[in-house]
């Protein structure tokens, strides 16, 4: 038997940092780990300050003879850029080099095709993909299914030149089969709504911790990696808080900086778990030099989705990383909580955070209930917490906090 290894793709990482971009090299950072999740290796890195991005060609003409002696210096197989890029400039771009052209948005992709698991997500990533393709069928003339690397994961195409009709016709079906499971899962949250179980979703940038808190709370055995996007398909499991609560934890797809908007459309089923829970956990990655950065980013993306009337619980996770511990806050956050999950550090402080903000969302119920209806107190006994409680004459005297999701059945 002989053993083969499959060589890894060299890239070259490529960013024209406009006015807007104050960070290129935070980018370009975060475009690294992107690449070597989606299994790439980055031979070399470029960054050219503009005030507007060449439409033409991405770079300018300068920095386009620099980047060819790069290629021919280090080898490399291909160029990914750190924006998303038009068809003329794919297709400039590649005339220019001679080398396979990649954007961001190609290589979250190719990760999310490797990491989707249900049906689900598996549509969603073949709709993205296809609606992505569909504009630049000419000039992606080096993403042959047949070959390997970087975008050809995921549905594939029967052959390169895909005529748009059939891409039009299947992105239909797709789109008619994701309608579909989105009922389905209204039903499901529907019903979700009537059950007194509050919901919270876990949020946070990629790679902060989410799955591994979710392990930790409840031992749902999701994938935990020191990657990009390990998990993409979301997982909801139940919890019992200390106080003897139940609740339901969600984890969600991780966030990221300059996700595109389509990108965000094709998951809103997936994201939109955070819309309808009752309270958001956002992890925080308090090691990241880029904190800052990835909070607002979070946040952007919550704003995307219309999700702003959330109580908010900010998790900063990994403070074991951190020599000294600063003071860290989350201005936007109604609590703050540090830890260091995968140490079981701080796990308490959680619980105890979950339970002072479902408290606060309680009502005051104070009634005389007849004894023909003896088993309301029961139902305040299991979900709330009763302050006091009277047998008299007329019923049964309740005095109690609940949660606002039985009022309807009190």
């Amino acid at each position: 038997m002989i053993e083969t290894n499959q060589e890894k793709e060299k890239v070259i990482l490529v960013s024209a940092a406009d006015a807007e971009n104050d960070s290129p090299e935070e980018s370009l950072d975060e475009l690294r780990e992107l690449v070597n999740t989606a299994g790439a290796c980055v031979v070399g890195q470029m960054i050219q300050h503009v005030e507007h991005m060449n439409h033409a060609t991405y770079i300018n003409s300068g920095k386009l003879e620099e980047l060819k002696e790069l290629l021919w210096e280090t080898e490399a197989d291909a160029v990914v850029c750190d924006d998303e890029l038009s068809p003329a400039q794919y297709k400039n771009l590649e005339d220019a080099l001679g080398v396979k052209i990649m954007d961001r948005t190609l290589v979250i992709l190719d990760i999310f095709a490797g990491r989707a698991k249900t049906a689900e997500g598996k549509i969603q990533v073949e709709l993205a993909q296809l609606a992505y393709r569909s504009t630049r069928l000419i000039g992606m003339k080096n993403l042959s299914r047949q070959g390997g690397g970087i975008g050809t994961r995921g549905p594939g195409e029967k052959k390169l030149e895909v005529d748009r009709r059939l891409i039009r016709s299947r992105i239909a079906q797709l789109r008619k089969r994701l309608e579909e499971m989105e009922h389905h899962r209204m039903v499901n949250r529907a019903k979700r709504q009537e059950n007194p179980v509050p919901v919270v979703a876990i949020v946070g940038y990629t790679n902060a911790g989410k799955s591994t808190l979710l392990n930790t709370l409840t031992d749902a055995n999701v994938l935990e990696e020191d990657q990009l996007f390990a998990t993409l398909d979301p997982t909801t499991r139940n919890y019992k808080l200390p106080g003897g609560q139940e609740i339901l934890l969600t984890d969600t797809v991780g966030f990221i900086r300059k996700l595109p908007h389509h990108l965000i459309n094709a998951f809103r089923s997936t994201l939109e778990e955070a819309k309808y829970a009752d309270l958001i956990l956002h992890i925080v990655d308090a090691s990241n030099p880029s904190m800052d950065q990835n909070i607002k980013a979070v946040y952007d993306t919550l704003r995307t989705l219309e999700i702003q009337d959330k109580m908010v619980i900010t998790v900063f996770n990994k403070m074991d990383k951190l020599p000294q511990k600063p003071i860290l806050k989350d201005f936007q956050a109604d609590d703050t909580v540090e830890a260091a999950i995968k140490m079981h550090q701080g796990i308490d402080k959680i619980n105890e955070a979950l339970e002072r903000a479902l408290k606060s969302m309680w009502v005051h119920l104070e009634k005389v209930y007849p004894y023909t209806d003896a088993g309301k107190p029961g139902l305040i006994r299991k979900y709330g917490q009763i302050i006091k409680e009277e047998y008299r004459e007329d019923g049964i005297y309740v005095n109690a906090h609940v949660p606002r999701q039985i009022l309807h059945r009190l």
